[in-house]
């Protein structure tokens, strides 16, 4: 019997309303589906559920897999199209899927420890930034991947949502996103398939080919936009006490590593940051724990405009 997490079952229903108890309830009948049809062994859910279960999961021939279902949507189908592109270089191999029915069967990463559990993080962000070198293919010819200016479009919703004002977001610290937005897109780099959240839980030791990534968004933009997830992450950023010196230790290790422009990344990161306030705000209204991250947001833009 599947049991699953109260709050993964409340996430699912409030985030892919009204779609999502449907899916919910047609969890069994879809498990024994994807079993059958890929001839896997299904085994207990993965701990830390998101937005979609993920099973443990063993092929026919004994090797481990991990079976994702999630409520079908659009960014199912650009993670599977990312995967696809990465071919196992830097990200976990995809093994099948479904784009339509929101299934994916993937190798599963031994011993799969997360780069958050590191405890070092210059060591964990040099780690990372040899991830992010690795995941750096052109857009296809013919692609359904979402660029940056659509994810940016989130803040157009946010002035929509009030009344073209700004509600309970600082006004100054919006207006400075958006100009950044249009400031670095103007002068941007070639573009590239980014994974789009590359952050210390989507990076896994694995025994294949050392560190990979799992779990890619894909979106379309220049290298130096990658580096926000990384530099927003963990959760517990907000609270850490030496939040700037961090942040900045960090920012010098990625741009070496990747040859990046500091202030290009830091200015993406800090437009990201105020995005991701909002999508917050987006998905759990007023009662969500948005702005702790325009606390972050501040020091990036502080930083951006250091040196």
């Amino acid at each position: 019997m599947l049991i699953l997490p109260q709050e993964f079952i409340d996430r699912v229903r409030s985030t892919f309303a009204p779609s999502g108890a449907g899916w919910l309830a047609t969890l069994p009948e879809r498990i024994a589906t994807y079993a059958e049809r890929w001839e896997v062994r299904i085994g207990a859910p993965f701990a830390d559920l998101s937005y979609n279960l993920a099973l443990q999961a063993t092929c026919a021939d004994g090797t481990a897999a991990v079976l994702k279902l999630g409520v079908p949507c659009a960014e199912l189908r650009t993670e599977i199209a990312a995967l696809t592109l990465y071919g196992g270089n830097g990200a976990v191999k995809l093994l099948a899927a479904d784009g339509q029915g929101g299934a994916l069967l993937l190798e599963r990463l031994l011993p799969g420890t997360p780069l958050r559990d590191l405890g070092d993080d210059d060591a964990a962000t040099v780690i990372a930034a040899d991830v992010m070198q690795r995941l750096r293919p052109a857009p296809p010819p013919l692609h359904s991947f979402p660029s940056v200016t659509d994810w940016f479009n989130g803040l157009t919703r946010l002035r929509a949502e009030f009344d073209g004002g700004y509600g309970p977001f600082p006004a100054q610290m919006v207006a400075r996103a958006e100009a950044l937005y249009s400031e670095l897109t103007a002068s941007a780099a070639d573009p590239i398939v980014l994974h789009g959240d590359l952050h210390h839980t989507n990076i896994l030791r694995s025994e294949r080919d050392g560190w990979l990534a799992i779990d890619p968004k894909g979106v379309i933009g220049e290298p130096a936009y990658e580096v926000g997830a990384l530099l927003r992450n963990p959760l517990s950023l907000p609270e850490w006490p030496d939040l700037r010196r961090r942040l900045d230790r960090r920012a010098d290790i990625l741009c070496e590593r990747l040859g990046l422009e500091r202030r290009r990344v830091l200015g993406w990161a800090a437009a990201q940051m105020v995005l991701s306030a909002w999508w917050s705000y987006e998905d759990g209204g007023p009662g969500a724990d948005w702005r702790r991250w325009l606390s972050v947001a501040e020091v990036l833009f502080g930083l951006a405009g250091d040196r």
